[in-house]
């Protein structure tokens, strides 16, 4: 299926590994260039060699969004270098585990600002281009958002809050054709996934847990699983879908438990 993705402009934050790597992988091999927002801009720029060495077109801009004229200039410096953005995937993110009783107002605070606030940061300064280009925006989500997960307020409200944004974006856009949609994991194998695992006591028998939980296979869902979603959605052949929770979970969240 040809996804007539050459030579679109995409900017991915958190893009330099796991799902964001994933997906700039992806967008490379059907001929866009990708723009990695990423804070490590080391391992950025390790992945933009990797994309190069193939006839790659990859920009790195190494910053941190949780300033919002860091935002502002990621979408600066995409425009000078590109002269357009065609969409927009808001995947930054972290499962830091600021809950109700171990966080505090000014811990949650700051969660929000890591996980939510650029999300919106990202979009109100991308507008213009998209509007131009009657692009896409892709806000990355989590199962935690509908599931909740316990002891983890921070992450859960800024993706619940994120669910809501994509109805809400995707209302305010439509004279502009700007389809905005959003994708829902669950369990998915990252390397940041797999250093979580590492503080539990035995990792293998956590993570046998999880596995028996999920349906489909009893697998993790790959970041190349999410890409593929991401891409699809970015492309023409999703042409009449926008105010969508794209849930690609292997089953996670909607098949009955006693399945497990």
């Amino acid at each position: 299926m040809d996804l007539q993705l050459k030579d679109r402009v995409v900017l991915v934050t958190g893009g330099a590994s796991g799902i964001g790597a994933a997906i700039a992988r992806s967008l490379v091999q059907e001929g866009a260039a990708a723009v990695i927002v990423d804070r490590c801009e080391k391992t950025a720029r390790t992945l933009q060699s990797e994309l190069q060495a193939v006839g790659g077109s990859a920009l790195v801009i190494g910053t941190d969004l949780t300033s919002s004229e860091n935002c502002r200039q990621a979408v600066e410096q995409t425009l000078q270098r590109f002269r357009r953005l065609d969409a927009l995937v808001n995947n930054a993110g972290m499962n830091d585990r600021v809950g109700l009783e171990k966080g505090s107002p000014e811990e949650f605070i700051a969660s929000l600002e890591r996980n939510l606030f650029h999300y919106y940061n990202m979009a109100h300064y991308a507008l213009p281009a998209l509007k131009d280009s009657r692009g896409e925006i892709i806000n990355i989500a989590s199962k935690t958002a509908v599931t909740g997960q316990g002891g983890t307020s921070g992450y859960a409200s800024a993706k619940g809050a994120i669910l809501a944004l994509t109805r809400e974006w995707a209302v305010e856009l439509l004279p502009y054709n700007i389809r905005v949609n959003a994708i829902v994991p669950a369990e998915v194998m990252t390397p940041g996934y797999d250093q979580w695992l590492e503080t539990f006591p035995n990792p293998e028998t956590k993570l046998s847990n999880i596995l028996s939980r999920i349906p489909l296979g009893r697998r993790m869902t790959a970041p190349e699983e999410i890409a593929a979603a991401t891409l699809f959605l970015i492309s023409c052949k999703s042409g009449h879908m926008t105010g969508q929770h794209v849930f690609v979970d292997g089953g996670y969240v909607h098949l009955d438990r006693a399945l497990t």
